[in-house]
C-alpha cells in the first residue's frame, strides 16, 4: 500500500485556529491522532504518519495551538486544559474514535483527555511521558527552550543549538529541514516557531496542575495503552513508567534502546515497529 500524501486541514478551537495535515490510508483499519511535544510541530511525526498510512491507518497530525502553522492564543491561554480542549474539538469534528498517540505534551494531553472522559480512544500511546517526570529532564527541556531569545543569525546555529541538546542524534547535513520548526522574523534572525508566551505556564508537569491530577486520570484510563521509552531518556525512569503500569489496568511499555526523549525523530524505524505491533493487536473496531 503506498504512503499517503499529505491533505492540509484545520478547524477552530475556543478561537484559535488550529492546523494539522491528514494522510488518508486505503483501506482503513482506523485513524490514529498524533500530538507533538512542547516547542515542536506536527512535522515530528511526518515520518510516523506516512508509515502508518502503509499499514491502513488514516493518520491526522496536528501544529498545537501556539505551534508552527496554527495561530497564537490571543488570551494566552497555553494550560493544560487548553490543549484537551483542541484535541476534544477535533475528535468531535472527525466524528471517529482514533488512537491517541502523544508525545511529551501531547502525552500528557492524551492521559488527561482520556483519563477525565473527555475524549473516547480506541488506545493510546505515551511517548516517552509519564505522570511523574524527572525533574532533571524536564529541566533540560526548558532551559533548552528559554535560551536564545534573540534568535539565531544562522541556519548553522540552529543547528548547533539541536546538536547540543540531542548529541547523539546525527547534525543534519541538509539544514532545509530546520526551516519547519523556525522562522526568519523583520529582524532578519530566526527564531523557533513557537508563542513565546507558552513557556510562562513552567513545565509540563506544572501545566497539568500538578503531578497528583495526571495520577488520577491515568488511574481512570481503560483503554489499551503502550508507553514508548527511550533507552536514553533522562524524563521518564523505571520508577515512573512502573508506576503508570501499575496505573492503567493491561497496559504494557516497550523502549527504543538508542532513543532519547524524542523517540520517533531519534529512531523513528523502531519506533514505527513497536508502533505498528502494537496496532496490529486492536480488537476491531
Amino acid at each position: 500500500m503506498p504512503a499517503a500524501a499529505a491533505e492540509p486541514l484545520e478547524f477552530i478551537s475556543a478561537g484559535v485556529r488550529i492546523r494539522g495535515d491528514r494522510f488518508a490510508a486505503e483501506d482503513e483499519v482506523g485513524v490514529a491522532l498524533l500530538l507533538h511535544g512542547g516547542g515542536q510541530t506536527r512535522h515530528s511525526w511526518r515520518s510516523t504518519a506516512r508509515v502508518l498510512s502503509t499499514h491502513g491507518w488514516t493518520s491526522v497530525t496536528l501544529d498545537a495551538r501556539g505551534h508552527g502553522d496554527s495561530a497564537w492564543a490571543a488570551d494566552g491561554d497555553y494550560s493544560m486544559d487548553a490543549f484537551v480542549g483542541d484535541v476534544s474539538t477535533l475528535v468531535d469534528a472527525l466524528g471517529v474514535t482514533p488512537v491517541l498517540i502523544g508525545a511529551s505534551l501531547g502525552g500528557l494531553a492524551s492521559m488527561i483527555a482520556v483519563g477525565e472522559g473527555r475524549v473516547q480512544a480506541r488506545a493510546m500511546v505515551l511517548v516517552d511521558v509519564v505522570p511523574r517526570l524527572e525533574q532533571a529532564g524536564v529541566d533540560r527541556i526548558m532551559t533548552f527552550m528559554r535560551s536564545h531569545p534573540d534568535g539565531f543569525a544562522s541556519l548553522e546555529e540552529v543547528a548547533d543549538a539541536v546538536a547540543s541538546y540531542n548529541p547523539h542524534r546525527p547534525r543534519p547535513a541538509n539544514l532545509e529541514g530546520l526551516k519547519k520548526n523556525v522562522r526568519r522574523r523583520a529582524d532578519g534572525r530566526w527564531h523557533w516557531h513557537w508563542d513565546p508566551e507558552f513557556l510562562n505556564f513552567g513545565d509540563e508537569p506544572s501545566r497539568a496542575q500538578g503531578e497528583e491530577r495526571l495520577v488520577r486520570a491515568a488511574g481512570r484510563v481503560r483503554v489499551p495503552t503502550l508507553v514508548m521509552r527511550g533507552g536514553e531518556s533522562d524524563v521518564v525512569s523505571d520508577a515512573g513508567a512502573t508506576e503508570l503500569l501499575d496505573l492503567i489496568p493491561g497496559s504494557r511499555q516497550a523502549a527504543v534502546a538508542k532513543a532519547g526523549h524524542m523517540i520517533a525523530g531519534d529512531d523513528n524505524s523502531v519506533f514505527a515497529r513497536e508502533l505498528l505491533g502494537f496496532l496490529a493487536e486492536l480488537p476491531a473496531d
